[in-house]
């Protein structure tokens, strides 16, 4: 990683992750279903000096019943609708491959990175219920290790898209009246179990040739996508000891999958509440337990100050690469990250924030175009 502070992301869960959020006064429910809304969050982020927030997604509604949020925006629509609003903060929405085509999966993402002027990624994620199953009508549930098989390839065929334009391909030469030069655009030609593409992408490569892929790897079939495909893993853990260990393994199974550990970010999530004082903090939990307990999850209660001192503690002992912090309550949050007195975005790409490097598109020496 850069020398700076730690990387931050923040994830924007409808009124926040407590499923009772949306009952405090300040939770601005009413707009939670609006552009402004989400708009609003990512610039309050980037304006505390977060690095990225991830946008929860999903094909089917919220668990929980008629006393949580329920019902959801499509997360690369918001993130696009904040795309316009931000310069520096990176977006990351979750999109679900189980019942959608990679071919539209690769174009949303890749127009996200030219709107975002390269500060785009792409948490992978799959559809696990019946009830999601058949709101498609198309197959039926799949067990854990068939929805990953399914993503893996979803993930090839996606990548290849990004690379099938070389970075030179678009050459708008006026005297010969030519835009792009074929040559320098690629079949893919991709057949696995689930799909057969051939490509090429409509659309040009992206500012980061690849976006960021991000993988939650709570599930062994998940880890192994994780460490051979994404540039950052997202783990939860009980305490910063667990988080350690599990960071160890999955830079360890990295290395073993031919990848160099240190090009992989590892992210912890982090549960948090702010306030004035710790004390009032647990208090307002407390009171949102009330309505609707939740399980118990590795957590912050407290002020932003204690908040900077354990994201540094973290990322000092090696538990995690950075944080994903989790806001209980988003407003109250939002008001208070900007205490946690980090510097402004600086306007880049979300590679270069993550001190990833840009990677060579897989086709460019081959130059077999299409004609």
């Amino acid at each position: 990683m850069p020398s700076s502070a730690p990387f931050l992301a923040v994830e924007l869960a409808g009124a926040g992750a407590h499923p009772a959020a949306w009952r405090r006064a300040d939770s601005r429910a009413e707009a939670v279903f609006t552009g402004d809304y989400w708009a609003d969050a990512v610039r309050a982020a980037e304006n505390a000096g977060i690095d990225a927030v991830f946008l929860p997604d999903a094909f089917g509604p919220q668990p929980g019943g008629p006393g949580v949020v329920r019902g959801r925006l499509d997360a690369v629509a918001v993130a696009a609708r904040a795309a316009a609003g931000s310069t520096g903060i990176g977006l990351l929405p979750q999109a679900p491959v189980t019942h959608t085509e990679p071919f539209h999966l690769a174009k949303a993402i890749q127009s996200l990175d030219f709107a975002t002027k390269g500060r785009a990624g792409w948490e992978v994620t799959v559809s696990e219920t019946a009830a999601e199953a058949k709101s498609f009508g198309r197959k039926n549930v799949q067990n854990a290790e068939s929805l990953w098989h399914e993503a893996d390839e979803a993930i090839e065929v996606a990548t290849r898209l990004w690379d099938s334009w070389d970075d030179d391909a678009e050459i708008r030469d006026l005297p010969t009246g030519r835009f792009i030069d074929r040559d320098r655009l690629h079949y893919i030609d991709f057949t696995g179990d689930n799909f057969s593409v051939k490509g090429p992408s409509i659309t040009p490569r992206s500012p980061q040739g690849q976006s960021i892929l991000t993988v939650r790897a709570d599930h062994p079939a998940a880890a192994a996508i994780a460490v051979r495909r994404a540039d950052l893993i997202r783990i939860a853990a009980p305490d910063l000891d667990a988080a350690r260990t599990r960071r160890d393994g999955l830079r360890a199974a990295i290395a073993d999958a031919g990848r160099d550990p240190d090009t992989v970010r590892v992210l912890l999530d982090l549960d948090i509440h702010l306030a004035d004082t710790p004390e009032t903090a647990v208090a307002e939990f407390d009171r949102l337990e009330d309505f609707s307990p939740t399980p118990i999850r590795l957590r912050h209660l407290g002020t932003a100050a204690g908040l900077a001192e354990f994201v540094d503690t973290a990322v000092d002992s090696r538990a995690a690469d950075g944080l994903t912090l989790r806001p209980l309550a988003l407003a109250a949050a939002l008001r208070r990250l900007p205490e946690l007195g980090r510097n402004p975005l600086s306007a880049t790409t979300l590679r270069t924030r993550l001190g990833l490097p840009r990677p060579e598109g897989r086709y460019a020496t081959a130059r077999q175009g299409i004609h």
